[in-house]
């Protein structure tokens, strides 16, 4: 196999992988192979200015590694204009450490990521150490929208983040059961093969409407339910929200003088109140805190931006990833919130994950297993110290 190394902007990844060409780009672990695109729209434009003059142009939610560690464009953004006398960052460039400032430009930009295959996930941007794709989010909602369909369910999938092509590949690569790669170039009597099984094994049908990023509050899903309904009989019984931090809210205004916790609650009880009126369930994401997102034991107050939001939804739980889960291609789920059951029953367990198919998958009792034998279990903390341990080797204990 013959390399070529050159400088190239990274939209023109998506081609290259297209074409078939295998694609590795520069990392602070040398180069590191490229697996996916993912082509995430227009947001509004973050721009890391760099001591030496070079800047980065991203979004609100692109990690950068800083000596404080991994951080959101947002969050270094807010934390400058807000906390006077507060460190300036420095962060982790190919020419070593150096300081920065985040501007918000005012304007819009396309925004494209790529997911990196090595145990830190991280690439140089223009030089600076940025992270890849996250843990799985919109992953997980297109493996629910497929398994939905399959069973003869209609989706509505609102998205906000992504563009609504790049969501149709992933529900069609999950329905074919095709990798992202062989979906772009497989042969038409394959093709037309798997999708007359498809259309023989369900009758459920999608629907999936882009909106621009926070443009769009329940008040907008409300309107397009009611012309599904009138202009094409499409009654959706699971709508998909990809995700509800980037909606608007169609009772308050942010701006000056909203913060941040009345705004996402405000968005999760209208969204309720949406389901509750079509009487029809609804998924969507948020992402966890700076402190959440390496902790390998999330729970309720790692919920970002507002705590509002988990005091609002019915049900919720945390993806949480680790580099010995993912070598394993597995995600650990815990359940954080349940208004229907015990949410300690299966508190924790795995599940297996096909990223170029985007499928989720059972894995055998032994996983599950591991997760108790690891110390992640939520046993009674008395049975795991050292006199609880002498008291049941010696046939001994409490009885409540």
């Amino acid at each position: 196999m013959k390399w070529q190394e050159k400088n190239i902007p990274i939209s023109e990844i998506e081609t290259l992988l297209n074409e078939g060409y295998d694609v590795e780009v520069e990392s602070p672990d040398g180069f590191v192979s490229v697996s996916m695109f993912v082509d995430k729209g227009e947001w509004d434009e973050y721009r890391l200015e760099l001591q030496d003059g070079r800047f980065v142009r991203v979004n609100e939610n692109h990690l950068f590694e800083t000596d404080q560690g991994w951080q959101y464009a947002k969050n270094l953004y807010i934390n400058q204009t807000r906390l006077v006398g507060r460190l300036v960052p420095s962060f982790l460039c190919d020419n070593g450490w150096q300081y920065g400032k985040i501007i918000k430009t005012g304007n819009r930009i396309p925004i494209v990521d790529i997911q990196v295959e090595h145990e830190n996930h991280r690439y140089y941007t223009n030089g600076v150490s940025s992270h890849n794709t996250g843990v799985g989010k919109s992953l997980f909602m297109c493996h629910v929208a497929a398994s939905t369909l399959n069973q003869s369910k209609n989706v509505l999938y609102i998205t906000m983040e992504m563009a609504e092509e790049r969501i149709a590949e992933r529900i069609d690569a999950n329905l074919l059961n095709m990798s992202m790669d062989e979906l772009s170039k497989v042969e038409k009597d394959i093709y037309e093969t798997r999708i007359g099984k498809l259309i023989k094994k369900t009758s459920g049908k999608l629907i999936i409407k882009e909106y621009p990023t926070a443009s769009a509050h329940a008040g907008h899903f409300k309107s397009l339910l009611e012309e599904l309904k009138l202009k094409r009989d499409f009654k959706p019984d699971l709508i998909i929200i990809d995700y509800l931090n980037i909606c608007a809210s169609s009772r308050i205004k942010y701006g000056a003088g909203v913060n941040s916790y009345t705004y996402v609650k405000s968005i999760a009880e209208e969204l309720r109140g949406l389901g509750v009126e079509y009487n029809v369930p609804i998924l969507s994401a948020t992402q966890t805190t700076r402190g959440g997102y390496d902790n390998t034991d999330v729970d309720l107050t790692d919920t970002s931006e507002s705590f509002g939001l988990p005091a609002t939804v019915d049900f919720m739980f945390a993806l949480i990833s680790t580099e010995e889960l993912e070598n394993l291609n597995q995600i650990m789920v815990k359940q954080l919130k349940n208004r229907y059951n015990d949410p300690s029953y299966y508190k924790r367990f795995v599940i297996g994950v096909d990223r170029a198919r985007m499928k989720l998958y059972d894995v055998e009792d032994a996983a599950q297993k591991n997760i108790a034998d690891s110390g992640q279990d939520d046993g009674p903390m008395f049975d795991k110290a050292s006199f609880g341990q002498r008291m049941k080797q010696a046939g001994e204990g409490f009885t409540f």
